[in-house]
């Protein structure tokens, strides 16, 4: 039996680069698809190094939960993919500037891999209800 699935896409945030959605929410959940940091209006990694790369990533996410009608206040959970461990301070720094809301954080997954999309060097997906 099909379930209810409504697309949720926006400029605010890059368009897909391969056969998937920015996000789908169903029901009271939305899931969003892994964000690099990708410009939406060049659809060129940023400059810089993990830190602006975590900045664009999470802009885009806000992007995408804006246009679902949600905020970062609706994460439940969050999966964090870096390229490097070594960088994983700075980039929990930018983090919790947007994803703690009032003292709480969502669960977190962090996982070093071997290569992202584009070269990236940090990829972020979350789950959100609202």
């Amino acid at each position: 039996m099909p379930i209810d699935k409504t697309v949720i896409a926006t400029k605010d945030a890059p368009a897909a680069i391969g056969p998937y959605t920015q996000a789908i929410r169903t029901g009271d959940f939305l899931f969003m698809a892994g964000q690099i940091a990708l410009d939406p209006a060049t659809m060129q990694l940023v400059a810089g190094g993990i830190t602006e790369q975590t900045e664009r990533a999470i802009a885009n996410i806000r992007g995408v939960l804006t246009a679902a009608g949600l905020s970062f206040a609706n994460v439940v959970k969050v999966t964090v993919f870096i390229k490097d461990l070594r960088d994983f301070a700075a980039m929990n720094e930018v983090y919790a500037r947007a994803f703690v809301v009032d003292g709480t954080a969502p669960p977190r997954s962090t996982v070093q891999v071997a290569a992202l999309p584009k070269d990236a060097l940090v990829e972020i997906e979350c789950i959100a209800r609202g």
